[in-house]
């Protein structure tokens, strides 16, 4: 019997999640973490994660299962780990993804860190992946759900060997809607609540406001420029644009124009038409390799350059120890520093790295 610390953010996913363990046999208790005070991010108590609601729906699930409910205070690690990096980030011109970081250093460091505490060994979420072990290499593998909609590989690429030893991950063979009709079965308190869509602690979707609200800071406005270094208008301040950007510019051109520079060091903006937002090959760092040990040759993969990014034919090599390359067999579009490089092969999660 597996001992398992499930964490429980108060949405649909999660609560099944607990309960095809609890179904299991597995030794389950749930726990719900706090990131953030709604009022230090400048929202509404009842909005986003970590709310009073959130809590309870946890609460009650946990209740209706007859297992224990803790709540574990990571505010410091959540405002240092991923709220700093994602303002920092945007004050060196890059694009974060924030959720890549609340798994790197919260769900699976600080929140296992504590359930090992509690003398669990396994943890649990929600996420739509699986796991598995390779006899043959002798690692542990992240692979795709059945559910492709809804898979979330993208932003787990981070994950060491040990982390993967230890986290289940029961929605893995699961579908949405299945997961749906499980917990509206079950009567649990929200099984019709949204999905979450935004940043948690952006619900909005309003990056710059929240960076000028959370820092105190004035980015001052600039040139935009174009790709010869001509000025052809003035930016509202680096922080309000990112790659592939058109909506927002605040100027009117005679055709579209997109972001496709964002330059801090002389805070200018590049526009481009369209055609000049493609690549054919991207540097990356901080790389995490999970189905083998090194890229020290060249390998064929599949790459993802954002989440929501439909992933093409790629060639990947390590060029440093803490860097590779990768080569696309087709342009892609807004290739964007800040975001993860995620590579595959087939459904089996190759490594990722943070786009330079």
């Amino acid at each position: 019997m597996r001992r398992v610390t499930v964490a429980m953010s108060g949405g649909v996913d999660s609560s099944v999640a607990a309960f095809v363990l609890c179904r299991g046999g597995d030794d389950c208790v749930g726990a719900t973490m706090k990131l953030f005070d709604n009022g230090d991010v400048g929202i509404p108590r009842d909005q986003a994660c970590c709310s009073l609601d959130d809590v309870e729906d946890a609460r009650a699930v946990c209740r209706r299962l007859g297992i224990d409910h803790f709540v574990f205070n990571f505010s410091d690690a959540f405002r240092r780990d991923v709220i700093g990096r994602f303002v920092s980030a945007y004050e060196r011109g890059r694009t974060p993804n924030p959720c890549v970081d609340c798994n790197r250093y919260v769900k699976f460091d600080a929140f296992y860190r504590r359930s090992r505490e509690l003398g669990r060994e396994y943890i649990a979420t929600g996420h739509y992946a699986r796991t598995e072990f390779d006899e043959a290499s002798g690692r542990w593998l992240l692979r795709r759900p059945v559910d492709r909609n809804k898979d979330q590989t993208y932003v787990l690429y981070s994950m060491t060997q040990d982390q993967l030893a230890h986290t289940v991950f029961p929605l893995g063979e699961l579908t949405k809607p299945e997961v749906r009709a499980i917990a509206e079965r079950e009567g649990f308190i929200n099984a019709k609540k949204r999905d979450s869509q935004d940043i948690c602690f952006v619900p909005d979707g309003r990056y710059a406001e929240f960076i000028e609200s959370y820092t105190g800071k004035e980015y001052p406005p600039g040139d935009f420029i174009d790709a010869d270094g001509a000025v052809i208008g003035r930016h509202g301040g680096v922080i309000r644009y990112t790659i592939g950007q058109r909506r927002g510019l605040g100027v009117s051109f005679c055709r579209p124009m997109y972001v496709a520079a964002v330059n801090t060091a002389d805070n200018t903006v590049t526009l481009t038409p369209e055609s000049g937002l493609y690549g054919s090959s991207l540097s990356a760092h901080g790389v995490n390799l999970i189905s083998r040990e090194t890229l020290e040759s060249p390998v064929r993969v599949t790459a993802k350059i954002r989440y929501s990014h439909r992933e093409c034919g790629a060639v990947a090599v390590m060029t440093d120890a803490d860097a590779l390359r990768v080569d696309f067999d087709e342009p892609q579009r807004a290739i964007t520093s800040g975001q993860a490089v995620v590579l595959y092969d087939g459904d089996v999660v190759v490594g990722g790295a943070t786009i330079d």
